[in-house]
């Protein structure tokens, strides 16, 4: 998920930032001191979640890790807060806290659930803000309108590795916290495995 274009077309304190979210039925991301509101999600996104949340906290759970969802805010620095589809944290979650709410400061893994109107934020300006954390080792962008996860790993002379899994059979490596992501549980009863719009048996190269 990403932001859709800021609330309004002004310059936002931090503190201002949290009260606008204290007060709000909505979420907001935090860059830069300008605010930008998060768009709602398709029923592909939801099921897309449920399942990718299930199968990580399933395999991560005896392993001292945890699996936040869209909900958990994290902070970047101390001009940048942003929501991330899944956050992952393997040890013990370091906090800061505004007004009462909870920001996860060391996250191991984020995800993003792509989509049409978001997509180009996530592979770009998100994806470089994520960059920032010095905790962060992977990022993995799961597509919504076709079977596929993209994973980035970061390298140790900071340079990012990428992979891809593509296809219903497909199986995808999460070697930071020893995971594999099976494409047949993520996509899940998403209604374009089931109604012949996309027919994706054959993994791509």
């Amino acid at each position: 998920m990403a932001a859709n274009p800021n609330v309004e077309d002004k310059h936002y304190t931090v503190e201002e930032y949290f009260e606008m979210e204290r007060e709000s039925e909505d979420k907001h991301e935090y860059v830069d001191g300008k605010i930008y509101m998060m768009p709602g999600v398709r029923e592909e996104h939801d099921i897309i979640f449920g399942n990718a949340y299930t199968s990580l906290w399933t395999q991560t759970r005896k392993r001292g890790c945890r699996v936040y969802s869209g909900d958990m805010r994290v902070r970047i620095n101390d001009t940048r807060y942003v929501y991330p589809d899944l956050t992952i944290v393997c040890g013990k979650p370091e906090f800061i806290q505004w007004q009462g709410v909870d920001v996860i400061t060391n996250p191991i893994i984020v995800v993003e659930i792509l989509s049409p109107s978001t997509e180009a934020y996530d592979r770009g300006k998100k994806f470089d803000l994520y960059t920032q954390i010095e905790t962060l080792q992977a990022y993995v962008l799961i597509a919504q309108d076709q079977p596929g996860i993209e994973h980035y790993v970061r390298q140790p002379n900071g340079k990012w590795l990428y992979d891809r899994a593509r296809g219903r059979t497909a199986m995808l490596e999460l070697p930071s916290i020893g995971c594999t992501l099976a494409l047949a549980e993520v996509y899940s009863d998403v209604p374009f495995m089931d109604d012949g719009i996309i027919n994706t048996d054959v993994q791509a190269p």
